[in-house]
């Protein structure tokens, strides 16, 4: 799992699983460290200077998903939602993106059109604005023409405005999902496959969810959307980062029959199957309902339940629909198709 320098970077690095966090903390996090990327949150949050109170929410991501089109959305719809959410898990309101383009010589204007429209509706629907970008074009690998895309975010939390972090579940808090998990992983890995599966991805600019939850006045400890690695992965980072463990509950996770299909056929495991438009929040037990209320009362997160709850034991363990408890491990390998 350790990055050494006698090795050589794989895609295995890239998955958004135990291996990515060797090779970011052991050797960019080494070199790079700072008291805000220390904190290894979805987003930098930096005070703004001369304005008391307020803070600015900051994040960067890039975009390299094959097809470039799926059933749902193009990879420009999708640069838009991961960076967006990312902002919003930080309690920030997104307000404006940047958006660099890397094609390949050969790609078709039409295809770039159908990315930048769908680029354009999802960034409407987010109410932001991209104020600034660049495009750079590259000689063609082999096969079809492709096109990457790099995305940064600002946003601002306002005063008053929850300050969710990873680090802030406490034992006895409960874990909640707004919706099935491991669409977008499946929607991408059917049009990979080739098959036909009616399963859209679930990309979507998460919104109207979290600020449905912020305004409930619930005391939301920790939010993070459920991209690569899955629930198992991005959940037992909150765990770590809160220095607590977590329990989850198989019999609540919620995943559509299609997916459960798909994941039984191909020996997948919908905990480790990656989302682009769900996201996990931490509340009190107290607020339980009160959170699951608020998030289903927006279309985006009508699906949301209690998946888990924290614990002083440490470790990621799941109560299975047999009784027993088994230990829950973050995404190892390369075993699922790039999502983003």
């Amino acid at each position: 799992m350790s990055a050494r320098r006698d090795d050589a970077i794989r895609m295995v690095h890239g998955a958004g699983g135990q291996e990515s966090a060797a090779l970011i903390g052991e050797l960019f996090a080494s070199r790079l460290s700072n008291d805000v990327l220390a904190r290894m949150e979805d987003a930098a949050v930096l005070p703004v200077p001369g304005a008391a109170g307020s803070e600015l929410a900051f994040t960067t991501d890039s975009f390299v998903v094959t097809p470039y089109r799926f059933l749902g959305g193009t990879i420009g719809s999708l640069a838009v939602c991961g960076t967006v959410n990312d902002l919003l898990m930080m309690g920030a309101r997104p307000l404006w993106l940047t958006a660099a383009f890397i094609l390949e010589e050969g790609l078709p204007v039409a295809d770039l059109e159908e990315v930048v429209d769908g680029m354009a509706r999802t960034a409407r629907e987010a109410d932001v604005r991209i104020v600034a970008g660049d495009t750079k074009v590259i000689g063609a690998r082999a096969g079809t023409p492709g096109l990457y895309i790099t995305t940064s975010g600002l946003g601002v939390r306002e005063p008053g405005r929850p300050a969710p972090s990873a680090a802030c579940a406490r034992p006895g808090d409960v874990l909640l999902v707004s919706g099935p998990v491991g669409d977008h992983h499946a929607c991408i890995l059917a049009a990979r496959s080739g098959m036909d599966l009616p399963v859209p991805s679930d990309c979507a600019p998460l919104v109207g969810p979290v600020d449905a939850l912020l305004a409930s006045g619930v005391d939301v400890r920790a939010m993070r959307d459920v991209t690569r690695g899955g629930l198992a992965t991005i959940s037992g980072e909150i765990a770590a980062s809160s220095r607590c463990g977590l329990l989850f509950d198989e019999a609540s996770i919620p995943v559509r029959p299609e997916v459960r299909a798909l994941c039984d056929l191909l020996g997948l495991d919908p905990m480790v199957m990656g989302c682009e438009g769900r996201f996990v929040a931490v509340v009190p037990a107290a607020d339980e309902e009160k959170a699951l209320a608020a998030l289903r009362s927006h279309p985006l997160s009508a699906g949301a339940v209690r998946v888990g709850c924290f614990e002083e034991r440490p470790g990621v363990r799941m109560r299975t629909a047999l009784g027993t408890t088994r230990f829950v491990e973050a995404l190892s390998g390369e075993g699922l198709p790039r999502i983003c």
